[in-house]
């Protein structure tokens, strides 16, 4: 698997707040790309499937690791990519009520889809490259 993105962001609001905003799934539609709906099959566990429609179609991702109040990776796969978003929340360096977000998506192909696989990782990062700095400003607005 190789790396699509990364991006940080410093957001202006603690820990806890941008953790509660990160995973409230009904409102990930405000900062997550042509996502349209999202609801989870279960508790913020490894192993909890979230549901979620994007540009019309019904698509799935798994939990498959979490700390609680700092990290989540999640996993999606269709056809013969493989994309793990993985999001860590900590304190701001400078600034103790702010907090800094990072997000690291990384990409693996397997079969046919191999021969695509600079494009495909390209499409992720073009379309969701922006997560975080959405993300900021549903959190700061």
């Amino acid at each position: 698997m190789k790396t699509a993105f990364t991006d940080e962001q410093a957001i202006a609001a603690p820990v806890e707040a941008v953790w509660s905003r990160l995973t409230d799934w009904s409102e990930a539609p405000r900062w997550m790309p042509g996502v349209e709906s999202m609801v989870a099959d279960g508790p913020l566990a490894v192993g909890t499937v979230l549901r979620f429609t994007a540009r019309g179609r019904e698509r799935t991702s798994t939990i498959t690791a979490v700390e609680p109040g700092r990290a989540l990776t999640m996993r999606s796969a269709v056809g013969g990519v493989t994309a793990d978003y993985a999001y860590r929340v900590e304190p701001g360096a400078t600034d103790a009520a702010g907090s800094r977000v990072h997000l690291d998506a990384v990409v693996g192909t397997r079969g046919v889809m191999t021969l695509l696989a600079p494009v495909i990782r390209g499409a992720i990062a073009r379309e969701d490259g922006v997560q975080l700095t959405r993300l900021k400003a549903w959190v700061e607005g």
